[in-house]
């Protein structure tokens, strides 16, 4: 038990070092011009946008729905349950900077994938996790991703790789939410949104939770 429980720490300091290295240097292949972009669920939006707004190559991060059946859906709508979407964000992204790879990567270490029940303090199936992917070129990236995931951990991962469908923006309430100076009222009082963000991140345990899960590997814990 010992021995397996060294060799996992060893892959994931491995994996965290690898991860790394990709992430802050530009590749030597060529990249169609412009940007794309993909679109991942990882539990409640806001944190999602928070985190992969910090990434180098990264160029805008909306928060939004996916995965449903229901049209322009209210959020709600999709927080009661009924609609079939998942809280999602499309991420658009420089191709000559970071690979869709890369942040299938820094995603399966910024959630929990082995929880399908939701994520963290939010439960339901609004808030579980999901890869939305439009291309084979994706659906590969995102496959070897998991398996590598997977492989760390030692444990199964539950994330599904679904085909992308329609992506809805949230209202503009919802974006941005973790750097707003909007103030609002809240159980603690009035706050801005950045602060209720904090307190809401920290009260949901969702660092605590993926730092103990993917230790060093984890890139957004703080």
């Amino acid at each position: 038990m010992a021995f397996s429980s060294t060799l996992q720490n060893v892959k994931l300091g491995l994996l965290a070092l690898a991860i790394s290295v990709g992430f802050a240097v530009k590749g030597n292949n060529a990249h169609a011009a412009g940007t794309d972009s993909l679109v991942v669920a990882g539990g409640c939006f806001w944190c999602v946008e928070s985190d992969f707004e910090k990434v180098k190559g990264v160029k805008d991060v909306v928060s939004g729905f996916a995965g449903g059946t229901v049209a322009n859906p209210s959020y709600k709508q999709v927080t009661k349950g009924g609609t079939g979407h998942y809280e999602s964000v499309k991420i658009t992204y420089d191709p000559a900077v970071i690979s869709p790879k890369q942040i299938y990567d820094l995603f399966f270490r910024s959630v929990d994938p082995t929880d399908a029940g939701g994520q963290f303090c939010d439960r339901g199936n609004s808030y579980r996790t999901a890869i939305f992917v439009e291309d084979a070129q994706q659906r590969k990236a995102a496959e070897a991703a998991k398996a590598e995931a997977q492989s760390a951990l030692g444990q199964k991962v539950v994330t599904p790789i679904l085909k992308v469908g329609a992506f809805y923006p949230a209202d503009s309430y919802h974006q941005d939410y973790y750097k707003s100076s909007d103030r609002i009222l809240t159980r603690f009082g009035p706050l801005r949104k950045s602060a209720a963000y904090k307190r809401y991140r920290e009260a949901c345990g969702r660092d605590q939770r993926v730092k103990a899960l993917w230790g060093d590997a984890a890139p957004f814990t703080h």
